[in-house]
């Protein structure tokens, strides 16, 4: 494999899930932060150079890059048993990878950027009046969640998969976003399950 370097924020649980990604394939990582408060991500250098949408995380796989992290994800875990074999199954990972984009990663992490990083106070109008939106929508995303692992220990049946890598980056931080976790109690079991895998790494690792 060529060399890898994730252009990161830390603090993002977007740029985590590659991180956790390449913790339980023992796959070394160098990284490089930028600070998307300071603009790092909108100067010439990062969006002629990194990436022209001006977000991350980014993995630079030698000379390329891919930005989206699923996508990062998904190229570390080729082949390994973190994607699985079965067909129904694999499409079935894909279905969750491309629903936390779309309706889980929208509301509970953007109330979590919203709350923690900018603050209520600081927000403006059309943000404000999103807030009961996202949070009906987030209390809805994880509600499918619960449902879903009241009958399976995983998302994918009973072992670890992407699927679970990606929902576990911002679900494992809901309360900062203003979740009550304690009211999806098979959430708060997963979570306890996916953080128990031998190879698994904290966030602020």
């Amino acid at each position: 494999m060529s060399s890898l370097i994730l252009h990161e924020y830390a603090a993002s649980a977007n740029c985590y899930k590659i991180r956790l990604t390449a913790a339980h394939l023992g796959i070394p990582l160098e990284r490089r932060e930028y600070d998307i408060m300071k603009g790092e991500t909108r100067t010439a250098a990062f969006l002629e150079g990194v990436d022209g949408n001006g977000r991350i995380p980014v993995l630079q796989v030698g000379d390329d890059y891919l930005p989206e992290s699923n996508a990062a994800c998904l190229y570390l875990a080729d082949g390994s048993p973190l994607i699985p074999h079965d067909r129904f199954d694999r499409a079935d990972m894909f279905r969750w990878m491309f629903w936390e984009q779309y309706n889980h990663e929208p509301n509970i992490a953007t109330l979590r950027f919203w709350r923690v990083f900018v603050g209520e106070a600081a927000l403006n109008d059309v943000q404000r009046a999103q807030l009961p939106g996202k949070q009906a929508a987030g209390e809805a995303a994880l509600a499918l969640m619960d449902g879903r692992l009241e009958r399976t220990p995983f998302f994918i049946g009973d072992r670890l998969t992407l699927a679970d890598i990606a929902l576990y980056a911002y679900t494992h931080l809901a309360e900062e976003g203003g979740f009550e976790l304690g009211r999806y109690p098979a959430v708060v079991a997963w979570l306890s399950r996916v953080a128990a895998e031998p190879r698994h790494v904290a966030m602020t690792a």
